[in-house]
């Protein structure tokens, strides 16, 4: 009988490095961001590969960040990973009027900022991500690239929780 339990730190450290960066770069699309995260290891817990990672998000310049959001697709457009569409799972069920309301919104907040709206949307329905996504439209420049920074950073910290509790065959 074969038997799954959760990958956890300890297998993480245990695996190759080129096994752990393609598992880093499904969580942030920025080699940069994984290959930095990956040589602060073996880490002794969770907590010191969020920390890592918190830590080389914060330090990463604007053209890297640019990077990393090339691998999230637009609230309501269709997800081109799993994590992705998992996070978005509840923009599905949204009436078409919302979804076009959405497309739009995120248009225009292209156009304004220069990069995909990016927020944590797991658990959120389309509702709610079209509600934060219009207040966000009232913010200049430099505070909507924070809060995108700091929305990149809860996205990569739930999915590096994914992965650490990802079962694996013992």
């Amino acid at each position: 009988m074969v038997t799954y339990e959760p990958l956890g730190i300890e297998g993480f450290n245990a695996m190759s490095e080129r096994q752990r960066m393609h598992l880093l770069f499904e969580v942030c699309s920025s080699t940069i961001w994984a290959r930095r995260v990956l040589a602060g290891g073996p880490f002794r817990d969770a907590d010191a590969l969020f920390d890592r990672a918190d830590r080389v998000l914060a330090e990463l310049p604007d053209a890297e960040i640019d990077a990393a959001l090339d691998g999230h697709p637009r609230i309501g457009a269709k997800a081109d990973n799993p994590s992705s569409a998992q996070e978005q799972a509840r923009v599905a069920d949204a009436a078409d009027a919302v979804k076009a309301e959405l497309a739009e919104k995120n248009r225009i907040y292209d156009e304004k900022f220069g990069y995909v709206y990016l927020v944590c949307a797991s658990g959120r329905t389309a509702e709610e991500l079209l509600a934060i996504l219009t207040e966000r439209l009232d913010n200049d420049a430099e505070t909507e690239r924070r809060v995108m920074r700091s929305e990149l950073a809860k996205i990569n910290r739930l999915r590096l929780e994914r992965l650490l509790a990802k079962a694996q065959s013992a």
